[in-house]
């Protein structure tokens, strides 16, 4: 599904934000990427989603090649791949129903299938009641469900989740976890992003560390570890 190879990114002033990255990532699999601040989580994510590119070595997606590819093809690329945030992204004056629907409508999806498909999605992140609010009218967690449903919107094959508990409480980050491992068993691959050691613990999954922008650590059922 996604191969990094020997991929390394550099910014301005010879700043290194990845160093010869290579990982395998299967059809299917929950991976957390953890690691400091800086370790380089969210430009392996970035590269992930197209919106950077490494300055050397390739990265493939379900046979795209994210080095080469045109710029016409992104958005194609992008709708096999849902992304959540840590701040949620939402648009302020649209509703829980609007903000989802507004995903679809900005690709040119037919209106018939926005409204059967929002609110089976609403419905997924169990939000069905809460259609017709607005993000200041819901919690942090059900503002990052919401988030959550948006970027189901496609089936993406893939979901990258970059930090996406870290402005909720406890209570409320497990509910988002919950929702992640349930989309996981439905055949969707996830990387999550993550700097929160318990929730890391709990998943008991795959876990990849990052040190200064290298892998120092990939453990098929592991720990968070630094």
């Amino acid at each position: 599904m996604i191969l990094f190879q020997n991929v390394r990114k550099n910014y301005t002033k010879g700043t290194s934000a990845l160093d010869d990255i290579n990982l395998e990532i299967q059809t299917g699999e929950f991976v957390s990427i953890v690691g400091q601040s800086g370790a380089g989580k969210s430009t392996l994510l970035r590269l992930l989603f197209a919106e950077e590119f490494p300055t050397s070595g390739s990265v493939v997606i379900d046979g795209w090649d994210i080095t080469a590819i045109k710029s016409w093809q992104i958005p194609h690329l992008r709708r096999q791949i849902g992304v959540v945030f840590q701040d949620f992204k939402l648009i302020g004056d649209k509703t829980a129903y609007e903000n989802v629907a507004f995903a679809m409508e900005v690709t040119g999806e037919d209106k018939r299938e926005i409204r059967r498909t929002v609110p089976q999605l609403l419905k997924l992140v169990n939000l069905a009641d809460k259609e017709d609010n607005y993000p200041w009218q819901m919690s942090g967690g059900e503002q990052q469900r919401v988030a959550l449903a948006r970027a189901l919107a496609f089936k993406p094959q893939i979901i990258l989740a970059d930090e996406p508990t870290g402005n909720l409480d406890a209570l409320h980050a497990w509910d988002i976890i919950q929702l992640l491992l349930k989309i996981n068993k439905l055949g969707t691959t996830i990387l999550l992003a993550s700097h929160d050691e318990a929730i890391v613990n709990a998943v008991k999954k795959r876990v990849v560390t990052l040190d200064k922008g290298k892998v120092v650590r990939d453990q098929k059922t592991g720990r968070y570890a630094l």
